[in-house]
């Protein structure tokens, strides 16, 4: 099986630009600004403010309509880094840093470590910014397309950061099947795609209901594939019109519900609105540890790293735990990823990579979590696992234990940082003990 990956997995801190002059290219002069990390980054584009004047930039965007089949050249990096290859496709594709599908363009040109971040070069016309790569594939890369970065740079002038893409808010199932459109009632001429799932944080679960059917979107009909006319004879999925729209715009969808048609009206949100923190790769993990016990948010990145140890229940665990969380804000699975071993919790060493309930309380996030157990007046501290295992401790005891085993194993905090400059968890204890072991 082959995979999507970028080039270059690690974030970078600094972003830095380096200007030549076309009568004097021995001079060059580079501009620097330390990264700032966003909630979100499923574009793979970032800004970097500059003071400067007399720039003149002759190169300009390629025209959308004229890219199918024509020669791009990536460049990058430090040193010269060439490749040259062919459009072949645009769709919607997944980008794999964010989990998230946009619009991207896919050349037969290999994207080295050099290439990612640079220019896609047509001719003398931007063609996007080269971005990821597929693994196992021969000569398959992306490139980030003009339109998404143009939605970046309009959201950045119009509120001073970009807040992100709008999404659907709602899941669809195709329609091609004769039956399935003869038994929600469309006729001959009708086409659209069914919903089949609504998230209840967006506008989308006020307007729409399971099974409507969408029938045109800003009234452009839905074929039954789920595509709508873009470009010169082309058709893409509708899902990157709806990322293409400024958030709180609103739009006329055309639904069938029940035989009848209805005219409705949907404002859309950015992913981040709609969309749990599971996705995060530029930013240090969070965890907090109690008597060995070793807390942490259930993200994807976790997932990847921890699927070829887990068995496929704990994977249909994990799948189940994420679609959930899509349906509140702020909302983490918050799980047992790790069992430090000592005498207070000998015997709790099997119970990892579980969710988990603190004294019958059921956990929002990790900070929630964390507050639960920093402010336990009981004398016995109780967490409820899936698959109703249970793991009970003295909390006097395991409070006491807690500072000997991060000085046992050199872990300097009992918290993460995030967590430790949250106001809303009692971070005295953790910072005495990151004193104690300084």
């Amino acid at each position: 099986m082959s995979h999507l990956s970028s080039p270059e997995c690690v974030p970078y801190k600094t972003l830095t630009l380096t200007l030549t002059s076309q009568e004097n290219p021995n001079q060059a002069k580079t501009y620097s600004k330390p990264k700032t990390p966003s909630k979100n980054s499923p574009h793979s584009l970032a800004i970097l403010p500059l003071k400067v004047s007399q720039i003149s930039l002759r190169i300009k965007p390629s025209d959308w309509n004229q890219l199918k089949n024509e020669f791009v050249s990536l460049f990058g990096g430090d040193n010269i880094s060439v490749t040259n290859g062919v459009v072949s496709r645009i769709d919607v594709t997944l980008y794999e840093h964010a989990k998230t599908e946009l619009l991207a363009i896919q050349i037969d040109a290999a994207i080295n470590p050099g290439n990612s971040g640079g220019p896609a070069i047509m001719g003398d016309k931007v063609a996007g910014v080269a971005f990821q790569t597929l693994i196992g594939g021969k000569n398959i890369g992306y490139i980030v397309p003009m339109p998404i970065g143009k939605h970046f740079i309009a959201g950045v002038e119009e509120r001073g950061k970009h807040v992100g893409f709008c999404s659907l808010g709602f899941s669809c199932q195709h329609t091609q099947n004769v039956q399935l459109r003869r038994h929600f009632r469309m006729r001959p001429e009708m086409t659209g795609v069914l919903v089949r799932d609504i998230s209840p944080l967006s506008d989308a679960h006020r307007v729409l209901k399971k099974h409507d059917i969408i029938l045109t979107f800003d009234g452009v009909p839905i074929a039954n594939d789920g595509t709508v006319p873009f470009g010169y004879r082309q058709r893409i999925q509708f899902e990157h019109v709806v990322s293409m729209k400024k958030p709180n715009e609103t739009t006329q969808v055309r639904v069938l519900r029940d035989g009848v048609v209805r005219e409705l009206r949907i404002t859309f949100h950015p992913l981040e609105e709609d969309s749990s923190p599971v996705r995060h790769f530029d930013k240090l993990p969070s965890y907090y540890i109690f008597a060995g016990l070793v807390f942490i948010p259930l993200t994807e990145p976790y997932i990847q790293e921890c699927r070829e140890e887990w068995h496929n229940t704990s994977r249909s665990l994990c799948g189940s735990a994420l679609e959930e969380l899509t349906r509140k804000y702020s909302g983490e699975i918050v799980i047992l990823s790790e069992v430090i071993m000592d005498d207070i919790n000998a015997g709790y060493e099997q119970l990892s990579r579980l969710r988990i309930v603190v004294n019958g309380v059921k956990i929002h996030n990790l900070k929630h979590l964390c507050k639960l157990v920093e402010g336990c007046k009981k004398d016995t501290l109780r967490f409820d696992l899936d698959y109703h295992k249970v793991l009970v401790l003295d909390y006097h005891l395991a409070r006491g234990t807690t500072d000997r085993i991060l000085e046992c194993h050199m872990i300097p905090s009992a918290m993460s940082a995030d967590l430790i400059n949250d106001p809303i968890v009692d971070t005295e204890a953790s910072c005495a003990r990151m004193l104690k072991l300084m």
